[in-house]
Formats: C-alpha cells, structure tokens, sequence
C-alpha cells in the first residue's frame, strides 16, 4: 500500500491525446458513498469496491476505517475538503482521476470514496461527467446520507405519519442574506409551517442568519430546531431548543463542524425507543484496547457495539517460534496420536497448534483419539472454530489456580502423555503442578509475545489530554508493555479508569501503582466488558 499526500497529489502526466479517439483504455471509476460517519453504515456494493480498489482517492468526511478495507497494493490519495480548506482543488481531483484510470489500465479500479452519497452536495455528478467526457468509465454506488442518517441517531425522525410529511434538503453553505439566493425561504418556510422538515448541510457557521431568514419570512420563533455534530460516531452530540434559541444551545454546548441542522416540528419529539443510539450503556465512553491487533476485533467490536470509540493500542505483538522451537512443535504435532491430552491456555496456543497441524500435513481427523483440556471459554471456542473438534474439559474459571485444582481433581494423570504449546512467556505453573501429578508432559513453544516499539500517536496524544474513559487489560503482558512504552506519560493511566480480565494482570497493576478499577469474573472477554459496563450504570 501507498499513500499519497496533499503535497505530491498531482496530476499524472496523461498520453492521452484529447479529439483524438486514441485514449488508452481505462479502469473503471467507481464512486463510492461512505455514509455518515459509522463504518457499519456502508453499503455492502461499497465495501466490495474498496476491497477490489487500485487506487483510492478519499473525502475528509469518510471515516479513515474504511481505508484499511483497501487491498494492501492500493495506492490511496487524500483530496479532503474542509470549509475553506482544500487539500486537493476540485479540477486537480477530476483530472487525477482520469489520468489514474488510464495508467492502471483496462480491468483496474479506481475508487473514489466520498462522504454520505455522492450526488448529495458532493460534487459527485461533475466528477462522473468529468471521467465519461474523457473516454472513463463510470459508475455510482450511492451512500447513506447525513441529513437523515444524524437525525435519527439523535433520536429525530424526519418523517413522521402524524407530523411531518415532507422533508427537504438545503446546503447551508451560501449566505441566506445576500442578495440572491437559490433557496426559496418563503416556500420552505411555509413547508415547515405545514409540517415539513428541513434538514441544512454545511450551514453551522451561518446557524444564526438561517434562522433569521425563516423567520423574516413568518415561520414562529418558536418552531423547535436541532443541530446533530458528528452524527452516527460515538463523539456525537446534538442540542435541541427553537429558532430563537438554538444558536445560544449550540454555543453553549460548543458544538461544531461537521453538524446537520434540522428544523421543523419533528426536531421536538420525545418518545420511547427513539433514543436507541445514545441510550447504549458504553455511548460517548472512550475506551483504549491493549490486544494485538489480530485478537483485537472481538473487543473492539462488542464495545463499539455498546456506544464506545474504541482506540486500539496494541502493546504486543504475536511472532513465530524460533528455528529450534518450530522444529519441535512441527515433531509433536506429527505425532499427536502419542498423546493423551493437549493442553492449550489460549486462542494464540490454538493458532499455533492448528497452523502448524495443517503444515504437517494433518487434519482435525489425525484428533480422534486425543483430549483437550482448554483454559477459558474463549479459547474453547477458537478450538471449535479452528478444528472443529469441542474442548473437554473447561474449568469454571479461566485462570490457571482454578484449572490445576479442577483438572487434576477430575483427570488422573500418572503416566499419561500431555502436550502443551504456550507462550514463550508462560510461567512454569501448569506444567510443574502437572508434572507433579505423573504427567508425562512435552511443553513446547508455540509463539512468542514480543513489545511492540511504539503506541499510535492518538493514543498517547490522547492519554495525555485526559481524554481517555477506560483502558482494558486482556493479560499481564499487555500491561507490563504499556507502562513501559507510556515511560514518563504513564500517570496517565491514573487519571482514567482501568480494566483487567483476571488476578494476574490486576497484580501487575497494582505492582505498578495503578490497581485496577474493575476485574473480570469470569475473566474473559465477555467478563471484561459486562464489568467496564457495570461500572458505568
């Protein structure tokens, strides 16, 4: 993958000959809407053109998420606009996108990505007419627009059966007090007036004059009025009042571009269920995610799902075994069938452990006459998912105490055969107590946690801003590492709340003057989230 900056987006030097019939052929050009603001709000067509994306031009306004969909030799350009900052001039990107098509050539794609749709004050029309004229072809994806999508996240639906039936779409961004303007505010005060809905993109700077102008043109003072800031994201915010009051409202709340405004009876209504979007029990809450980056989805989802911005700050990362260590897992993985029980402690060991069955060559059918004890429900579940093969035997709770005292409670283990692939940081625990016990035990590497050699600047940035609600703990180690990579910035954690999954991790915490506000039980994943939850209610 590349990335272009404003500085080199320039014009490729095109071989075209225009008049001429003998442009090369091109790749298509698709425009892509990106919807509102939450990535889950693109549509699916959307998406499986950024996935097939070779070069990628895209909108301040498109949620930087949707970038890391582009495949990994994309070559993407931000041509971001801004009020009264242009990265990229609007001719500049036309072009760019025409000469970018021609050098990737017939059966390429180039994608250009653009806030809400792109026929919606989005100049996507000039730009689809721009690449036909030129010998491109085109298509268009629509996209979820703000104006409705902002709305109804801040409970304001703008249609209603007993209220509102109409609704109309005005940019805001030209002046209603100049001389000439191409809004009708006398008919559209009289559509509010009869129960319509007016919804202004880009008008937060001119908010006072809008109303003015409405009411100059007999719509009451009193009509209700809403202003949306980043609707469909976790930072959103919305206040609500009249057109005599809403730009006081929004002053107060200090509230900003990028925002909708809405105007008209619909902008007062307060009914059940409505609130479904700020009411989840995470919303507004910031939320730093310590795992890799491969484990960290699960997380990041379930709490985003809950209202969260979720920040991910891997502080480890996830590498093979050595030389010697890999030879030695591929040699007991060959010979599986020897072994009574495969003990694996978590998601990462069963990675591990199934990677390195298929590269010998094995399947889950080279399992049939071994037993797998699992510690934790999740890493049961990565083995079913993986193997499709059940754990069986799962302790009550997913820390190694509880596993040693119930596992060897329920299994005698004088002579037999166990295999255990764990990290190369595993404590001697598990396998002396099993040891102990007459296991003939093998225990092997199966991977390496590694530190990570820096945090993402936003994190830092962040933390340091005291902008940060919570920060989860999924493992001693992930704890360790943040402290260590924070160094000085480290009292930061002190000023936000802290989430361990389980008793080692909360004693590392605590080692290092930080005890945790809250510790799962059981101690994972879902246990994480459901204690962060509780504490908020």
């Amino acid at each position: 993958m590349t990335e272009t900056t404003a500085d080199s987006a320039k014009p490729v030097q095109s071989t075209a000959k225009p008049g001429l019939g003998i442009n090369p052929p091109a790749a298509r050009v698709v425009l892509v809407g990106a919807g509102p603001g939450d990535p889950g709000l693109l549509t699916v067509a959307g998406l499986d053109a950024l996935r097939q994306a070779d070069v990628l031009f895209y909108d301040a306004l498109a949620n930087p998420v949707l970038l890391d969909e582009a495949p990994a030799h994309c070559e993407k350009i931000n041509v971001g606009k801004r009020a009264r900052k242009h990265l990229v001039q609007q001719d500049d990107t036309n072009q760019m996108m025409v000469d970018h098509a021609r050098r990737v050539g017939m059966g390429g794609l180039v994608v250009r990505l653009k806030g809400g749709d792109p026929y919606l004050f989005g100049r996507g029309a000039e730009e689809a007419a721009f690449c036909a004229k030129h010998g491109v072809p085109v298509t268009v994806i629509p996209g979820v627009t703000a104006g409705i999508a902002a709305p109804a996240a801040a409970g304001i639906p703008v249609t209603h059966r007993k209220i509102a039936s109409t609704v109309t779409i005005i940019t805001g961004h030209e002046d209603p007090t100049k001389g000439e303007t191409s809004v009708d505010y006398l008919g559209l005060a009289r559509l509010i007036e009869r129960g319509g809905t007016a919804c202004f993109y880009m008008g937060v700077g001119r908010l006072q004059s809008i109303c003015d102008e409405l009411a100059s043109h007999g719509l009451a003072r009193s009509t209700p009025a809403a202003l949306v800031q980043w609707g469909t994201l976790p930072r959103q915010r919305h206040v609500t009042g009249t057109l005599d009051n809403i730009r006081h409202r929004v002053e107060d709340a200090g509230l900003s571009s990028p925002a909708i405004i809405v105007v008209g009876e619909v902008a007062a209504i307060n009914e059940p269920g409505l609130d479904y979007f700020t009411n989840r029990p995470l919303f507004g809450r910031r939320i730093v995610v310590t795992r890799t980056r491969q484990q960290s989805s699960s997380l990041k989802d379930e709490l985003e799902r809950l209202g969260a911005e979720v920040l991910e700050a891997p502080t480890i990362r996830i590498a093979e075994p050595d030389e010697a260590e890999a030879r030695r897992l591929a040699e007991a993985v060959s010979s599986i069938g020897n072994y009574d029980w495969v003990v694996l402690t978590s998601a990462n060991a069963v990675d591990a452990f199934a990677d390195k069955l298929a590269e010998v060559g094995r399947d889950s059918r080279a399992l049939a006459a071994v037993r797998f004890a699992c510690i934790g429900g999740a890493t049961a579940d990565r083995l079913r998912d993986r193997l499709a093969v059940d754990a069986d035997f799962i302790p009550s709770r997913a820390v190694s105490d509880a596993f040693i005292a119930e596992f060897l409670d329920a299994h005698p283990l004088a002579g037999a055969r166990l295999l255990l692939p764990a990290a190369d940081i595993a404590g001697p625990a598990i396998a002396d107590r099993l040891r102990e016990q007459g296991a003939d035990l093998d225990t092997v590497t199966a991977y390496r946690t590694l530190p990570v050699e820096s945090l993402p600047d936003a994190v830092t940035q962040r933390l340091a801003a005291g902008e940060i609600d919570w920060v989860t703990f999924t493992s001693s180690s992930t704890a360790s590492n943040l402290i260590a990579l924070l160094g000085d910035g480290a009292d930061a954690l002190g000023r936000c709340k802290r989430a361990s999954i389980g008793p080692k991790t909360s004693q590392t915490l605590a080692a290092a003057g930080l005890p945790p506000t809250v510790e799962a039980d059981p101690h994972d994943l879902a246990g994480l989230v459901a204690a962060v939850v509780a504490s908020e209610r």
